[in-house]
């Protein structure tokens, strides 16, 4: 059964998967896929809160560094490879322990989620409908096909209507056929770390503090130099957007001051953790630990070992935390 550590930034996941790695690992050894986006970026360390290698302990991790900078994350390209490694986890006999907070790349991982393809012409004449008749008569058109795609979408949403209207036409099936069903490929069980609104708050701010005693600034300014190749400098577009790095690169641009760049990677923390809570806590599989337990090992152990007993109780039917979500 593959083992899940997911939750907000900053609740300390990285440390209770390494925990449980070497709780799990008799006899086999346990092994950890990385499921944040940014992480899989070389270079991006300090930034992504990236375990080092001297402190992983011994455990083996995958989908680290796999990415260079300049190079745009997919998601189905994740899919394929984190799905390659859990299967050769499997095959030494070895527990697979996934753990981040990048939500669609969990379920990418985990869950039924299928990639339809693109089609550039298709897609270019809906772009040029869109453009000539409207996005609304666009959005009739999926109202017609899809109802529901429709009214999950809304009419102002061109790209998703596109989208949309795109995958319908591709593959002659629903575009609603085609969206994640929360349903495990492989049995797993999901353990989200959870604290208080306030006290996140704090583990964020303390979190970028260190970041930047760390050096962020100097692994941005390596990064972005043009020295280190692609367009634009040394990062490409899904690299820059990522938080503290996005900041501190409007600083270099004579956006903002230091010190507004450093308050700007607080305030985006904190609004990511929320919006990873928001993700997470809409998933009723998830077993919420308190980030700031104690004995948190302890309880997210005893959830691995009733889940492989199968006494866990069922989806849905237990309390679920909300504190960051509500």
């Amino acid at each position: 059964m593959i083992v899940a550590v997911v939750g907000p930034t900053a609740t300390g996941k990285s440390d209770l998967a390494l925990d449980l790695a070497e709780a799990l690992g008799a006899p086999a050894g346990a092994e950890v896929v990385n499921a944040d986006a940014y992480q899989l970026y070389r270079g991006m360390d300090v930034g992504t809160a990236k375990v080092p290698p001297a402190e992983r302990r011994g455990v083996v991790h995958h989908q680290l560094d796999v990415l260079d900078p300049p190079e745009e994350a997919s998601v189905a390209r994740y899919q394929a490879a984190a799905r390659a490694d859990v299967d050769a986890i499997a095959a030494r006999g070895a527990r697979a322990v996934v753990v981040g907070g990048s939500g669609l790349y969990v379920r990418a991982l985990l869950d039924h989620l299928d990639f339809p393809g693109t089609d550039p012409e298709v897609r270019a004449r809906l772009e040029e409908r869109a453009e000539a008749e409207g996005r609304r008569a666009l959005h009739a058109e999926l109202a017609r096909l899809d109802p529901a795609a429709a009214e999950a979408i809304g009419p102002q949403n061109t790209r998703r209507i596109v989208r949309a209207l795109e995958v319908i036409e591709v593959t002659g099936a629903p575009y609603t056929a085609n969206l994640p069903r929360q349903e495990y490929v492989r049995p797993a069980v999901q353990i989200g770390l959870d604290c208080g609104r306030a006290t996140l708050d704090t583990r964020v701010e303390g979190r970028v503090a260190r970041m930047w005693d760390a050096g962020l600034v100097d692994e941005v300014r390596a990064l972005a130099s043009p020295a280190q190749g692609g367009t634009g400098g040394g990062l490409g577009v899904t690299a820059a957007r990522a938080v503290g790095y996005a900041e501190v690169l409007r600083w270099f641009a004579g956006e903002c001051t230091e010190s507004e760049a450093r308050q700007a990677v607080v305030a985006n923390t904190r609004r990511l953790a929320r919006k990873q809570m928001g993700w997470f806590g809409r998933d009723p599989r998830v077993h919420w630990l308190d980030a700031g337990a104690d004995d948190l090992a302890e309880q997210a152990l005893a959830v691995v070992r009733a889940a492989d007993a199968g006494d866990l109780p069922a989806p849905g039917s237990g309390p679920v935390r909300r504190s960051l979500g509500s």
